[in-house]
Protein backbone atom coordinates (compact mmCIF):
# COMPACT_ATOMS: atom_id res chain seq x y z
CA UNK A 1 0.00 0.00 0.00
CA UNK A 2 1.59 3.28 -1.19
CA UNK A 3 1.48 5.83 2.13
CA UNK A 4 1.57 9.49 1.56
CA UNK A 5 1.50 12.46 3.69
CA UNK A 6 1.40 16.32 1.95
CA UNK A 7 3.09 14.95 -1.04
CA UNK A 8 5.65 12.51 0.43
CA UNK A 9 5.03 9.02 -0.64
CA UNK A 10 6.02 5.46 0.01
CA UNK A 11 5.37 2.21 -0.73
CA UNK A 12 4.57 -0.32 2.39
CA UNK A 13 3.95 -4.23 2.93
CA UNK A 14 3.96 -6.59 4.93
CA UNK A 15 7.01 -8.97 5.62
CA UNK A 16 7.37 -12.68 4.56
CA UNK A 17 7.25 -15.11 7.59
CA UNK A 18 9.99 -17.51 7.37
CA UNK A 19 11.54 -20.06 9.42
CA UNK A 20 15.53 -19.43 8.61
CA UNK A 21 16.97 -17.22 6.31
CA UNK A 22 16.99 -13.60 5.28
CA UNK A 23 14.07 -12.75 3.09
CA UNK A 24 14.58 -9.71 0.39
CA UNK A 25 12.80 -7.42 -1.18
CA UNK A 26 12.75 -5.91 -4.49
CA UNK A 27 10.81 -2.60 -5.63
CA UNK A 28 9.62 -1.52 -9.43
CA UNK A 29 7.46 1.33 -10.99
CA UNK A 30 5.95 2.26 -13.99
CA UNK A 31 3.62 5.01 -14.56
CA UNK A 32 0.39 5.78 -16.40
CA UNK A 33 2.03 7.39 -19.59
CA UNK A 34 5.05 4.68 -20.01
CA UNK A 35 4.04 0.92 -19.56
CA UNK A 36 7.58 -0.19 -18.63
CA UNK A 37 8.89 -1.11 -15.83
CA UNK A 38 12.25 0.40 -13.75
CA UNK A 39 13.72 -0.20 -10.96
CA UNK A 40 13.48 2.29 -7.91
CA UNK A 41 16.98 2.13 -5.67
CA UNK A 42 14.54 -0.59 -3.56
CA UNK A 43 16.52 -3.79 -5.10
CA UNK A 44 17.17 -6.96 -2.52
CA UNK A 45 16.20 -4.54 0.42
CA UNK A 46 15.24 -6.29 3.63
CA UNK A 47 13.36 -3.28 5.41
CA UNK A 48 9.42 -3.43 4.32
CA UNK A 49 9.22 0.18 3.27
CA UNK A 50 10.30 1.66 0.13
CA UNK A 51 10.52 5.92 -0.27
CA UNK A 52 9.15 7.69 -3.52
CA UNK A 53 12.46 8.96 -5.15
CA UNK A 54 12.63 12.76 -6.42
CA UNK A 55 11.94 11.04 -10.15
CA UNK A 56 8.11 10.00 -8.66
CA UNK A 57 7.24 13.22 -6.63
CA UNK A 58 5.27 14.37 -9.59
CA UNK A 59 1.63 15.11 -8.51
CA UNK A 60 -0.11 14.49 -11.18
CA UNK A 61 2.04 11.68 -12.72
CA UNK A 62 -0.21 8.16 -12.42
CA UNK A 63 2.25 6.22 -10.69
CA UNK A 64 1.74 1.98 -10.10
CA UNK A 65 4.62 0.17 -8.06
CA UNK A 66 5.11 -3.67 -7.53
CA UNK A 67 7.21 -5.93 -4.97
CA UNK A 68 8.51 -9.48 -4.42
CA UNK A 69 10.66 -11.39 -2.12
CA UNK A 70 13.17 -13.69 -2.09
CA UNK A 71 14.74 -16.23 -0.30
CA UNK A 72 18.34 -17.65 -1.79
CA UNK A 73 17.08 -19.45 -5.16
CA UNK A 74 12.72 -18.93 -4.40
CA UNK A 75 11.39 -16.04 -5.73
CA UNK A 76 7.75 -14.85 -5.76
CA UNK A 77 5.18 -13.38 -7.72
CA UNK A 78 4.80 -10.06 -7.72
CA UNK A 79 2.65 -7.91 -5.99
CA UNK A 80 1.03 -5.09 -7.61
CA UNK A 81 -0.43 -1.90 -5.86
CA UNK A 82 -3.37 0.40 -6.95
CA UNK A 83 -2.81 3.19 -9.46
CA UNK A 84 -1.84 6.28 -6.89
CA UNK A 85 -1.97 10.05 -8.18
CA UNK A 86 -0.35 12.30 -5.12
CA UNK A 87 -3.08 14.82 -5.94
CA UNK A 88 -5.43 13.14 -5.41
CA UNK A 89 -4.88 10.63 -2.97
CA UNK A 90 -1.97 12.05 -0.50
CA UNK A 91 -3.11 13.14 2.80
CA UNK A 92 -2.87 16.72 3.63
CA UNK A 93 -1.87 17.95 6.51
CA UNK A 94 -2.65 21.20 9.08
CA UNK A 95 -1.33 24.03 8.62
CA UNK A 96 1.32 25.15 11.04
CA UNK A 97 -0.03 28.54 13.15
CA UNK A 98 3.17 30.95 12.80
CA UNK A 99 2.41 34.09 15.03
CA UNK A 100 -0.73 35.52 16.40
CA UNK A 101 -1.05 39.38 17.53
CA UNK A 102 -3.77 39.66 20.09
CA UNK A 103 -6.17 43.08 19.70
CA UNK A 104 -8.91 44.00 21.64
CA UNK A 105 -11.11 43.07 18.69
CA UNK A 106 -9.63 40.85 16.51
CA UNK A 107 -6.84 38.23 16.42
CA UNK A 108 -3.84 38.78 13.81
CA UNK A 109 -3.24 35.07 12.86
CA UNK A 110 -0.02 34.01 10.36
CA UNK A 111 0.60 30.16 9.16
CA UNK A 112 2.74 28.43 7.42
CA UNK A 113 1.46 25.88 4.52
CA UNK A 114 1.90 21.97 5.28
CA UNK A 115 3.67 21.75 2.23
CA UNK A 116 6.20 23.74 -0.14
CA UNK A 117 3.83 25.52 -3.17
CA UNK A 118 4.03 24.80 -6.93
CA UNK A 119 3.57 26.90 -9.87
CA UNK A 120 -0.16 27.08 -10.63
CA UNK A 121 -1.36 25.47 -7.10
CA UNK A 122 -4.29 27.34 -5.07
CA UNK A 123 -5.01 27.06 -1.76
CA UNK A 124 -7.66 28.24 0.81
CA UNK A 125 -7.37 27.88 4.30
CA UNK A 126 -10.87 27.71 5.91
CA UNK A 127 -10.73 29.23 9.84
CA UNK A 128 -13.45 28.04 12.30
CA UNK A 129 -13.43 29.55 15.57
CA UNK A 130 -15.38 30.61 18.54
CA UNK A 131 -15.71 32.21 22.16
CA UNK A 132 -14.57 29.54 24.50
CA UNK A 133 -17.29 29.61 26.90
CA UNK A 134 -20.52 27.18 27.28
CA UNK A 135 -21.80 28.46 23.90
CA UNK A 136 -20.41 25.98 21.23
CA UNK A 137 -21.80 28.39 18.52
CA UNK A 138 -18.63 28.18 15.64
CA UNK A 139 -18.11 30.96 13.18
CA UNK A 140 -16.03 29.87 10.01
CA UNK A 141 -14.52 32.27 7.33
CA UNK A 142 -12.66 31.54 4.02
CA UNK A 143 -9.00 33.21 3.21
CA UNK A 144 -6.24 32.67 0.68
CA UNK A 145 -3.61 34.56 2.47
CA UNK A 146 -1.54 33.18 4.89
CA UNK A 147 -1.75 36.23 6.72
CA UNK A 148 -5.53 36.78 7.96
CA UNK A 149 -7.57 38.73 10.57
CA UNK A 150 -10.54 36.84 12.82
CA UNK A 151 -12.58 40.19 13.61
CA UNK A 152 -15.70 41.68 15.39
CA UNK A 153 -14.55 39.57 18.32
CA UNK A 154 -15.57 40.74 21.90
CA UNK A 155 -12.75 42.05 24.64
CA UNK A 156 -11.42 40.25 27.70
CA UNK A 157 -12.65 37.33 26.07
CA UNK A 158 -11.27 33.77 25.25
CA UNK A 159 -11.64 32.84 21.76
CA UNK A 160 -10.47 29.49 20.41
CA UNK A 161 -9.83 28.73 16.19
CA UNK A 162 -8.15 25.99 14.08
CA UNK A 163 -7.26 26.23 10.51
CA UNK A 164 -8.08 23.65 7.82
CA UNK A 165 -6.46 23.86 3.85
CA UNK A 166 -8.43 22.95 0.78
CA UNK A 167 -6.24 22.24 -1.73
CA UNK A 168 -8.20 23.17 -4.98
CA UNK A 169 -7.17 20.56 -7.95
CA UNK A 170 -9.36 22.03 -10.40
CA UNK A 171 -11.95 24.47 -9.92
CA UNK A 172 -14.49 21.47 -9.40
CA UNK A 173 -12.08 19.43 -7.46
CA UNK A 174 -10.85 20.53 -4.00
CA UNK A 175 -9.13 18.11 -1.62
CA UNK A 176 -9.68 19.45 2.32
CA UNK A 177 -6.39 18.71 4.82
CA UNK A 178 -6.43 17.55 8.43
CA UNK A 179 -7.49 20.64 10.96
CA UNK A 180 -4.74 22.08 13.34
CA UNK A 181 -4.88 21.65 16.90
CA UNK A 182 -7.31 24.21 18.36
CA UNK A 183 -5.26 27.59 19.80
CA UNK A 184 -7.08 29.69 22.41
CA UNK A 185 -6.15 33.22 23.46
CA UNK A 186 -7.77 36.06 25.04
CA UNK A 187 -8.57 39.60 23.42
CA UNK A 188 -7.17 42.79 24.94
CA UNK A 189 -9.04 46.02 26.55
CA UNK A 190 -9.39 48.71 23.97
CA UNK A 191 -7.74 52.20 24.45
CA UNK A 192 -11.32 53.27 25.23
CA UNK A 193 -12.29 50.72 28.02
CA UNK A 194 -8.98 51.36 29.66
CA UNK A 195 -9.49 55.29 29.77
CA UNK A 196 -12.90 54.92 31.05
CA UNK A 197 -11.56 52.55 34.02
CA UNK A 198 -9.08 55.24 34.65
CA UNK A 199 -11.74 58.07 34.50
CA UNK A 200 -13.93 55.73 36.79
CA UNK A 201 -11.28 54.97 39.46
CA UNK A 202 -10.32 58.99 39.39
CA UNK A 203 -13.41 60.08 40.24
CA UNK A 204 -14.21 57.46 43.19
CA UNK A 205 -10.85 58.44 44.16
CA UNK A 206 -11.61 62.14 44.35
CA UNK A 207 -15.33 60.79 45.85
CA UNK A 208 -13.40 59.25 48.91
CA UNK A 209 -11.04 62.10 49.19
CA UNK A 210 -14.05 64.51 49.67
CA UNK A 211 -16.07 62.30 51.62
CA UNK A 212 -13.37 62.33 54.13
CA UNK A 213 -12.31 65.98 53.90
CA UNK A 214 -16.52 66.61 54.87
CA UNK A 215 -16.57 63.97 57.56
CA UNK A 216 -13.02 65.65 59.52
CA UNK A 217 -14.91 69.06 58.69
CA UNK A 218 -18.39 68.23 60.49
CA UNK A 219 -16.26 66.25 63.30
CA UNK A 220 -14.53 69.72 63.94
CA UNK A 221 -17.77 71.69 63.73
CA UNK A 222 -19.91 69.49 65.82
CA UNK A 223 -17.35 68.30 68.14
CA UNK A 224 -19.19 69.47 71.52
CA UNK A 225 -22.41 67.73 70.22
CA UNK A 226 -20.65 64.58 69.44
CA UNK A 227 -18.36 64.77 72.50
CA UNK A 228 -21.86 65.01 74.39
CA UNK A 229 -23.62 61.86 73.06
CA UNK A 230 -20.66 59.94 72.80
CA UNK A 231 -19.99 60.18 76.89
CA UNK A 232 -22.63 57.98 78.80
CA UNK A 233 -25.39 60.41 81.05
CA UNK A 234 -24.44 61.20 84.74
CA UNK A 235 -26.47 59.33 86.89
CA UNK A 236 -26.78 59.74 90.87
CA UNK A 237 -26.40 56.47 93.01
CA UNK A 238 -29.29 54.73 93.85
CA UNK A 239 -28.98 55.54 97.92
CA UNK A 240 -29.31 59.36 97.10
CA UNK A 241 -32.12 58.60 94.50
CA UNK A 242 -34.01 57.06 96.87
CA UNK A 243 -34.09 59.46 99.84
CA UNK A 244 -34.61 62.41 97.31
CA UNK A 245 -37.62 60.73 96.79
CA UNK A 246 -38.52 59.99 100.01
CA UNK A 247 -36.56 62.35 102.66
CA UNK A 248 -38.41 60.59 105.75
CA UNK A 249 -35.85 57.30 105.22
CA UNK A 250 -33.50 57.10 108.23
CA UNK A 251 -30.83 57.22 105.48
CA UNK A 252 -28.43 59.31 108.70
CA UNK A 253 -29.42 56.59 111.18
CA UNK A 254 -28.26 53.87 108.98
CA UNK A 255 -24.95 55.62 107.98
CA UNK A 256 -24.35 55.90 111.69
CA UNK A 257 -25.37 52.44 112.53
CA UNK A 258 -22.60 51.89 109.81
CA UNK A 259 -19.87 53.76 111.90
CA UNK A 260 -20.87 52.67 114.99
CA UNK A 261 -20.55 48.73 113.20
CA UNK A 262 -16.78 49.77 112.24
CA UNK A 263 -14.13 48.38 114.34
CA UNK A 264 -12.54 50.51 116.81
CA UNK A 265 -8.79 49.78 118.40
CA UNK A 266 -8.71 50.34 122.07
CA UNK A 267 -5.89 52.20 123.67
CA UNK A 268 -4.69 51.11 127.31
CA UNK A 269 -2.50 53.62 129.87
CA UNK A 270 -0.07 51.58 131.68
CA UNK A 271 1.67 53.95 135.03
CA UNK A 272 3.59 53.54 138.56
CA UNK A 273 1.44 53.93 141.68
CA UNK A 274 4.08 55.32 143.96
CA UNK A 275 5.65 57.63 141.01
CA UNK A 276 1.97 59.05 141.06
CA UNK A 277 1.32 59.29 144.71
CA UNK A 278 4.49 62.13 145.10
CA UNK A 279 3.30 63.68 141.96
CA UNK A 280 0.48 64.05 144.10
CA UNK A 281 1.86 65.13 147.34
CA UNK A 282 3.87 67.58 145.56
CA UNK A 283 1.48 68.85 143.93
CA UNK A 284 -0.58 69.41 147.08
CA UNK A 285 2.22 71.16 148.61
CA UNK A 286 2.64 73.59 146.36
CA UNK A 287 -1.22 74.35 146.33
CA UNK A 288 -1.16 74.87 150.17
CA UNK A 289 2.02 77.12 149.65
CA UNK A 290 -0.02 79.46 147.11
CA UNK A 291 -3.05 79.12 149.52
CA UNK A 292 -1.04 80.37 152.12
CA UNK A 293 1.00 82.80 150.74
CA UNK A 294 -2.30 83.54 149.15
CA UNK A 295 -3.72 84.67 152.55
CA UNK A 296 -0.41 86.15 153.78
CA UNK A 297 -1.72 89.11 151.24
CA UNK A 298 -4.78 89.46 152.36
CA UNK A 299 -3.57 90.26 155.58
Amino acid sequence: MVYSYNFRSSLRWSPVKVDRGLVLYTVHFKTGAFNQWDEMNCTRITQTECNFPQLLNERRWTIILRVRAELGQMVSDWAESDPFVAERNTTIGPPKVNNVIVNSDSLLVSVIPPFGSELGDFLQYHVSYWENSTSTTKKETKTSNTLFKIINLKELTLYCFKVQVEFVIQPDLQKLGLQSVPECYRTTVSEATRAGYIILIFLLTLFLVILIIVGLFLMWRYHNTIKYWSQPPFKIPSHFEEYLKDPSMPVLEALENCAEEDPCDSLSIVYNGERSQECDGSAEGKAHSHSNSGESGLT
